[in-house]
């Protein structure tokens, strides 16, 4: 995926400012794929030369003026195109490419109390997220109302699901790594 599809694939529901698919992009696409709010910015402007999508200026009172940006029909094509295309990302899913595991990894040159200290930090981490998780579905609900179909909104709690197994499976693995070390250290 690209960020440029994730953006086709919010505006496909209806038009929106940038500041409000910045907001939907981290509402429900950020578990999986980060964009600063720059990066979203500079891809508008580059999807909008393409073709695939058009904005209008609002002018407003008391208020900074605003762009509405709205998928085009070349757009909407775009999209079908790359939601059409052989799965050659699958195996990217199942990929991992970790700095924090790599650290792990040859965390055997820091004493136990600094990888204790590092796997406990992540622990929280994952903690945190996994709350964030959960609220996800009354994202999706809110969304899945804007859009008006519940069909779509059922894939989007599927990635959700995706999203509570991969913390659950982390903290697991965090408890774990924790329980290995402390015992090491007795």
């Amino acid at each position: 995926m690209s960020l440029k599809h994730g953006l086709l694939g919010l505006l496909n529901y209806g038009s929106m400012t940038g500041y409000e698919l910045d907001k939907a992009f981290k509402d429900s696409l950020s578990f999986f794929w980060q964009a600063k709010n720059s990066q979203i910015y500079r891809e508008l402007d580059a999807m909008e030369r393409c073709g695939w999508l058009t904005s209008e200026r609002v002018i407003q009172n008391q208020k900074p003026n605003k762009r509405v940006y709205s998928i085009t029909d070349s757009g909407k094509e775009e999209l079908t195109n790359w939601l059409s295309s052989p799965e050659s990302d699958i195996a990217d899913a199942m990929r991992i490419r970790s700095a924090f595991l790599m650290r792990v990894f040859f965390a055997g040159e820091r004493s136990i109390d600094q990888s204790l200290e590092m796997l406990r930090t992540y622990r929280e981490q994952c903690t945190e997220s996994s709350k964030g998780m959960s609220a996800a579905q009354d994202i999706i609900s809110e969304y899945g109302a804007v859009v008006g179909d519940d069909r779509k909104a059922e894939y989007w709690k599927l990635v959700a699901l995706y999203g509570e197994v991969f913390y659950d499976a982390s903290l697991n693995w965090a408890d774990k790594a924790i329980a290995l070390l402390e015992e090491m250290k007795r």
